[in-house]
């Protein structure tokens, strides 16, 4: 584990030091990535474990620093909702298998910002508040411009020699289901909510666990239970760096 348990803040600090840690922390490794292309960074982990604030919150330092951040959400790269849940509406398989386009999303977004691309991208494919296609107007990236982007399964094997740098984000099942009950509650019941994270998401977690093993592919793991207070992991990479 990394850092030490911060003492109470001073006036002008934040209130959360610990957080601003691991957010000056994650800022830092993003800066020690070297390549001549834009800077792919993956916020990965569970439903409602924190990762959109998390990359929201790295997005904003990094501007404050003078970096280009392009945000994008792997929920923009879904596929249809006929084929999002033709093997059911609760199928763990259906979460896993049949949810996102990364053939999109490597084609007009991951690709162009890898070192092969021409850094003309688009952001998004899909409206899940429509379920229609889209196709918004490509854009050009600076070169040192850094891409994050948040979403769960990024570092399954499809994906995960995408990224420049691999973030996974961690909290217990029951802390998902807890935020998640919280979040959706002006638009679906507790029992509808806990139905589809016990029979659909946590299970296809488990199979991502199982097939793709992404914490162990994680350049930082993120435990996310106390987001005030988080506790985070860094792996070595193969070139020492982190």
């Amino acid at each position: 584990m990394d850092g030490s348990q911060a003492s109470g803040p001073t006036p002008g600090q934040s209130i959360y030091p610990r957080r601003d840690q691991l957010l000056a922390h994650l800022a830092e490794a993003v800066g020690s990535v070297t390549v001549p292309h834009p800077t792919r960074v993956a916020v990965d982990g569970p439903p409602a474990a924190g990762k959109t604030t998390l990359a929201d919150e790295l997005a904003s330092l990094l501007r404050t620093r003078g970096r280009s951040v392009i945000r994008a959400t792997v929920d923009d790269f879904l596929f249809p909702r006929a084929r999002r849940y033709r093997r059911g509406e609760y199928s763990a398989e259906g979460c896993y298998l049949d949810t996102h386009d990364h053939g999109s999303l490597k084609r007009v977004l991951l690709d162009p910002l890898g070192p092969d691309g021409d850094r003309r991208f688009q952001q998004a494919v899909y409206d899940h508040t429509t379920d229609t296609v889209l196709s918004p107007p490509v854009t050009a990236a600076p070169p040192d411009a850094v891409l994050i982007v948040d979403g769960v399964f990024l570092l399954r094997p499809e994906l995960i020699d995408r990224w420049e740098l691999r973030v996974f984000v961690s909290t217990a099942p029951d802390r998902t289901v807890d935020r998640a009950v919280a979040r959706e509650r002006r638009v679906s019941s507790r029992a509808d909510v806990e139905r589809r994270w016990r029979e659909r998401y946590l299970p296809a977690q488990r199979l991502y666990f199982a097939t793709a093993r992404p914490a162990e592919r994680a350049h930082v793991v993120v435990h996310n239970d106390d987001p005030a207070r988080p506790i985070w992991e860094t792996r070595a990479r193969a070139d020492g760096r982190l």
